[in-house]
């Protein structure tokens, strides 16, 4: 199936985004397909997460161009979406629209795939910051999304938590899902394409 076949999730076109008196980027336009996995990059102030917010519709004001997403979609911030006082159980019990129950066994499955087994009962204030990291990198065990928006989804996490979460969204990508993330680390996985942030800020510069 080609890209022009595949249905599209997200579309952005024309987008601007300037932050005290500095253009971060313009003129970005990016579509994600099913089947796509698009790396965000860029140095720290480039807008790498002000972006994804844009796309994810948590930023409606404030920047140019238009979004338009048509497939339901999970974000996952930059810092860990977790209640302190609750259990990583208690966490992902409920869905992050507050509408949907989640199934015991489900969430046993997802706290065990990010090596979380044996602590699903404990206060997430009790965790470490890694841990509770992999607390919300569970809900991608739980999520039906088709489209993942995911800012530096590896913090925290060790090497062998990376491979896992990889093998996770490359398997999202296989069952037609997408994916735009950011990370200042390197994706491992095999047909990641890339937008620089810095590129973009760049070719803005030359033109001014």
């Amino acid at each position: 199936m080609t890209a022009a076949t595949r249905p599209v999730l997200l579309e952005a076109r024309d987008l601007g985004l300037a932050r005290g008196g500095r253009q971060l980027f313009e003129s970005l336009t990016l579509t994600c397909n099913s089947g796509d996995w698009i790396h965000l990059q860029g140095a720290n102030g480039t807008g790498k997460t002000s972006l994804l917010r844009i796309l994810a519709g948590l930023s409606r004001l404030g920047f140019e161009g238009e979004v338009s997403c048509m497939a339901e979609l999970l974000y996952l911030g930059h810092h860990s979406a977790v209640k302190p006082l609750l259990t990583p159980r208690e966490n992902l019990a409920m869905h992050l629209s507050g509408a949907i129950q989640r199934d015991a066994a489900a969430i046993d499955h997802a706290l065990a795939a990010v090596d979380l087994y044996g602590y699903e009962n404990r206060p997430c204030n009790s965790l470490s910051a890694g841990q509770q990291r992999r607390v919300n990198l569970a809900r991608l065990y739980l999520s039906e999304a088709p489209l993942w928006l995911l800012d530096e989804p590896y913090t925290a996490i060790d090497v062998g938590g990376v491979q896992r979460l990889e093998a996770r969204m490359a398997e999202h990508i296989a069952d037609g899902g997408g994916i735009i993330m950011t990370s200042h680390q390197r994706v491992s996985q095999p047909g990641v394409s890339t937008v620089s942030l810095d590129e973009a800020a760049s070719q803005h510069g030359a033109e001014s």
